[in-house]
């Protein structure tokens, strides 16, 4: 074994990096034993260097980062800051002073990740970051090591644990967004700002990463389609219940049928409950992975949190120490296809649409001509008269596949009608 130790600088020191500081000194032995080498924890750069860090050498807390990356001794620089700056800035600094990276960051891979890789490359250091998608689950590696032989055509899952904790008391406990949203905060899965998480930002950038990796091609978080959960109400629940469904936000990258292109998309969508997804509970994430030898592929486990996603973290570590020891890297961008994003228009989905109607001869008619103008085919229809003396019904249509323009097209159609009172509610149908 080496007797050098590798030193580790890590950037910050909040619920993960406090997690991976623990593991680091606790598991110290086994971790020199898996690597080759010890580890040892040289720095730690935080923005509140008075705050207690229990287990953490109070001598190692710097505020500034990028002395601490630019040291020269430090062979692994540990990245759990997030957000776009200074992360981006202090991983090229890292590479240029000859460390390795291994990064939480989901935000800025989504955003820049090429350019990271292209700095890794240029300077010879490795860039892992498992850890940014899904938590503890092994899914980076799996997509860019196991599957290199393969060709992925689908990646479907459920990407982000407090809007799967939302949903699901949504739909157990019949409780309304808001309420399920307080519920969430006070146990620690929502944060005090949960825009990031309940608008599909969060779930936007794991599905960039997963399908610029997927489909050897570049995805940034712009080319993402992307819909939040705030507008999913009780009654779509319920409905959903009716149709023998339940209600997930889904991350759904695709490569078209006749291979030139892709698409990636984050909205909400009812799957039958019969579908291994709709059994994922509370903040656990769970995804999918269609291939054309190994066929689907599932992966599931918790998707947040300080020890799930160190675990992610420790296992880059380990794979980054195992290639300096012997002088190698380990695999970098794939993105030889480039092949473009097709925009959310070109998706072939399924609409479930809710409408409230005037309850009198002839609306059902002029709804189903709307439907045939736009070239979209309806499945099932489900009306209902209100009971309130309002003079009003609910009209629920769910339509075959169609392209997702047409299925737009239709509903603004439908807002025009004077016997449609409104649209209640819209959503997709997945996973049949």
């Amino acid at each position: 074994m080496r007797t050098r130790p590798l030193k580790v600088a890590l950037l910050g020191c909040g619920v993960v990096g406090s997690e991976v500081a623990r593991i680091m000194t606790t598991h110290a032995d086994d971790l020199a034993a898996r690597i080759g080498a010890p580890v040892e924890l040289a720095g730690v750069a935080v923005r509140r260097p008075s705050r207690v860090r229990e287990g953490i050498d109070p001598t190692l807390i710097t505020t500034d980062a990028t002395a601490l990356v630019k040291r020269g001794d430090i062979d692994v620089v540990v990245e759990v800051i997030g957000g776009i700056e200074p992360a981006r800035t202090l991983i090229t600094t890292a590479f240029e002073h000859g460390a390795g990276v291994v990064s939480a960051n989901k935000a800025l891979l989504a955003e820049d990740g090429s350019a990271l890789h292209a700095a890794a490359e240029q300077h010879g250091r490795d860039l892992y970051y498992e850890a940014a998608v899904a938590g503890a689950i092994p899914l980076v590696r799996p997509l860019r090591e196991s599957l290199a032989g393969d060709k992925v055509n689908r990646v479907l899952g459920i990407v982000n644990g407090t809007t799967n904790f939302i949903l699901d008391r949504m739909d157990t406990s019949g409780a309304g967004y808001s309420e399920a949203l307080d519920e969430a905060t006070a146990l620690g899965y929502a944060e005090a700002d949960p825009t990031a998480d309940v608008e599909g930002f969060d779930a936007a950038a794991k599905a960039a990463i997963l399908a610029g990796i997927a489909f050897h091609t570049r995805v940034k978080i712009g080319e993402v389609h992307r819909e939040g959960i705030t507008e999913v109400t009780a009654a779509d629940i319920a409905s959903a219940r009716r149709m023998g469904c339940t209600v997930k936000l889904l991350a759904i990258c695709e490569r078209a049928a006749d291979g030139r292109s892709v698409t990636a998309r984050v909205h909400p969508a009812m799957i039958p409950l019969s579908h291994p997804l709709a059994s994922v509970r509370e903040a656990y994430n769970a995804v999918f992975v269609e291939a054309e030898a190994a066929g689907q592929l599932m992966f599931y486990g918790p998707g947040a949190g300080g020890a799930p996603t160190a675990s992610a973290v420790l296992g880059d570590l380990v794979a980054v120490c195992r290639n300096i020891i012997a002088g190698t890297t380990g695999p970098g961008e794939s993105a030889y296809t480039r092949l473009p994003v097709s925009p959310m228009g070109d998706v072939v989905t399924r609409y479930h649409i809710s409408l409230d109607v005037a309850d009198k001869p002839g609306v059902l008619a002029q709804v189903a001509t709307v439907f045939a103008e736009q070239d979209v085919s309806i499945d099932t229809v489900r009306q209902q008269v209100r009971q309130d003396g309002s003079g009003e019904a609910s009209l629920v249509v769910v339509t075959h596949r169609a392209p997702d323009a047409a299925l737009s097209g239709t509903v603004e159609a439908l807002r025009k009608l004077d016997t449609v009172r409104g649209v209640a509610s819209i959503m997709r149908v997945e996973g049949e």
